[in-house]
């Protein structure tokens, strides 16, 4: 097996912090431990490294110059309908959680963070994605068989891209 098919089964997690020592040493001890890790020091970078590649899931840190992390959240919820965010912050409240969560956070955990805490979180958060991807392909696929049975070339067509409009 090539090293691209190795990589390819890893979960892709994404970390974006601006304190670039903690960022370091948690990718390196995620890495450790078989994940494909990508970082980032601020939103911009996170966002462009997203037009690039895709992610599994991603750690984001709240408080950061320029975007801050309720920002980078929203605009990563709105980007990428499967990706499942862990907000990792050491100036939680009780208001950002419950922000964070209305804007799609699947996890709220405090710095300093406990590393079997954080692996159990992101395993959860790995099924949660797995779960909704496969709702939702289930849902296209029984919608392509009941059009496949009833409905004109031109009707199944105009279905299929409809179907294909509501999955960007």
């Amino acid at each position: 097996m090539t090293e691209n098919s190795e990589t390819a089964k890893k979960i892709k997690i994404l970390i974006v912090d601006d304190e670039v020592d903690f960022l370091q040493s948690i990718a390196k001890r995620l890495e450790i431990r078989d994940f494909d890790i990508t970082t980032a020091t601020n939103g911009e970078e996170a966002l462009k490294a997203t037009k690039s590649r895709k992610f599994d899931l991603a750690l984001l840190d709240l408080k950061m110059p320029g975007m801050d992390g309720t920002e980078v959240l929203a605009k990563l919820k709105k980007r990428h309908k499967w990706l499942e965010v862990i907000i990792l912050t050491g100036h939680g409240s009780v208001d950002s959680a419950v922000e964070c969560t209305k804007l799609g956070a699947f996890g709220y955990l405090a710095k300093p963070y406990d590393l079997e805490k954080l692996l159990e979180v992101l395993k959860q958060a790995y099924e949660a994605r797995l779960k909704k991807k496969f709702e939702h392909d289930k849902k296209r696929s029984d919608e392509l068989a009941i059009l496949s049975m009833g409905e004109s070339p031109m009707g199944i067509l105009r279905a299929l891209l409809r179907i294909d409009d509501d999955d960007k």
